[in-house]
């Protein structure tokens, strides 16, 4: 099994600064069981890293896969493991393809790229499957989809800025003890010449305790006589 969160918080923790562009979103209507292709247009070149989020009711956000190179194979994250999900990519285009589209896949759809400490969401779309209770038939309900979805990446931002700022604390604090660490691997006979000076010094204050303490026994004998 792919340890997938620990490459995404390794990325997380490495950018710079993080910026958020939300297009206006397209709607994609399918009916259960057919074959849907979501296309990206890639706005960097070379990026990185590209990957798919999507966001359910407004509130629940979840990773599709993510690609490291163009020419690299998809990892897929967590519930889209079933093969049912294919993410490719090309010269231009990023597409994310379902083979047989159910129900419970209806959401918005977003593609995002890293690049150069930057991470920037574009193109979303909402994919709209047939029999779908929920109301985002029009336009208002659409809007209102979005604007929850800029109102939750502001927040998501702001806890990943946190985030960022203890782990960065971390890996000072643990840098330095790396350092100081090799620094004593580096100079053992430094160590052992000042353990062998306090040794030297040791002895030689108890040899003069000694020599003191016969002369006073010589003396002592000299007055007896």
């Amino acid at each position: 099994m792919m340890n997938f969160t620990m490459r995404t918080a390794l990325l997380l923790c490495s950018l710079s600064w993080i910026s958020v562009s939300v297009s206006e979103s397209q709607t994609v209507k399918a009916q259960s069981g057919q074959e849907v292709k979501l296309l990206c247009p890639k706005t960097i070149n070379d990026p990185a890293a590209t990957f798919w989020l999507r966001v359910v009711n407004r509130i629940n956000v979840s990773c599709i896969s993510v690609m490291s190179r163009s020419d690299s194979k998809a990892e897929y994250c967590d519930g889209y493991k079933t093969g049912n999900f294919e993410m490719r990519s090309n010269i231009s285009t990023v597409y994310l393809k379902i083979k047989r589209v159910d129900v419970s896949d209806s959401g918005l759809y977003f593609c995002g790229f890293y690049t150069n400490g930057r991470v920037t969401f574009t193109e979303s779309q909402y994919l709209k499957v047939g029999g779908n209770d929920e109301p985002h038939d029009d336009e208002d309900s659409k809007c209102k989809e979005e604007s929850g979805v800029i109102k939750l990446t502001t927040v998501i931002l702001g806890a990943l800025s946190v985030l960022l700022v203890m782990v960065i604390i971390g890996l000072v604090v643990q840098n330095r003890k790396l350092q100081t660490a090799d620094k004593e691997e580096q100079n053992p006979q430094q160590s052992e010449t000042r353990v062998s000076d306090d040794v030297n010094y040791a002895a030689v204050t108890f040899q003069t305790k000694t020599k003191r303490r016969e002369l006073e026994t010589n003396v002592v004998y000299a007055a007896t006589r």
